[in-house]
């Protein structure tokens, strides 16, 4: 998701990765246009030309996809699926305490979306923070002859100085990379099925929380009656690193 249709300008956490999004170094302007068509028109118009064919991977504020999905009923039949970073299902947030940025961001989309009855793939930060990329595989990427490996390797200078602040460590969490690989092979993870809500007021704005199916309850409650979503629930390491660092290493 590139842009949104709330208006104004799209909320870039500067801190984290620059006033440019990119690390601070500012890349040309592309040269290609921007459509003139909504988001929402353009993910309803291409599932729907291609019903159950397309993935999405999102990896930032879920409006866009609550309006195609408010935009067009059947939307959430149509799409083949729907990977979402975001959440992070009883770990520590990153904004605060209780929620993670993207679904923070627009809370109220987010549990449209969980609760729209689509086929999805919840990547939440307690499977990101577990991916890290070091100083060293920083440098072994730097050194590399892969195609793009410099300029990823300058975009991410930024972004492992805040980690270090921030966190106390010396290196990156892939939370990007690593929610593709949910997509591209969802094997190298296990899965938690059920409902997710999503809070949209108080303190916990943005907190996400899985119905493990662990209880059969009395009575109805506001998870009731919702179609179940799978939560990524433990990843192979060492597997999605490796695989992430020899795509990023090709010429």
């Amino acid at each position: 998701m590139v842009c949104l249709e709330k208006g104004g300008r799209p909320n870039v956490a500067d801190f984290v990765h620059g006033s440019d999004g990119l690390g601070n170094i500012f890349l040309s302007p592309p040269k290609t246009s921007k459509s003139d068509k909504a988001a929402s028109e353009f993910l309803v118009e291409k599932v729907s030309e291609y019903p159950g064919e397309v993935s999405i991977l999102a990896l930032g504020p879920l409006t866009n996809l609550a309006l195609a999905i408010k935009r067009d009923s059947s939307f959430a039949s149509k799409v083949k699926n729907i990977v979402v970073l975001g959440g992070s299902f009883f770990a520590l947030g990153n904004v605060n305490p209780a929620a993670e940025a993207n679904i923070y961001g627009d809370p109220e989309a987010a549990d449209v979306v969980f609760t729209s009855g689509a086929n999805i793939v919840i990547v939440g930060l307690n499977i990101t923070t577990q991916i890290l990329m070091t100083d060293v595989d920083l440098l072994e990427l730097k050194q590399s002859e892969g195609k793009y490996a410099q300029v990823l390797c300058d975009m991410c200078k930024f972004y492992r100085d805040w980690h270090v602040n921030s966190d106390g460590i010396h290196g990156i969490f892939l939370h990007d990379p690593v929610s593709f690989m949910a997509l591209a092979r969802p094997d190298l993870f296990t899965y938690k099925k059920g409902v997710v809500r999503v809070e949209t007021q108080g303190i916990y704005k943005g907190h996400t929380l899985l119905d493990q199916g662990l209880k059969r309850w009395n009575e109805s409650n506001p998870w009731t009656g919702y179609s179940p979503v799978s939560v990524a629930w433990t990843v192979n390491v060492d597997e999605v690193l490796n695989y992430i660092k020899q795509q990023l290493m090709k010429p």
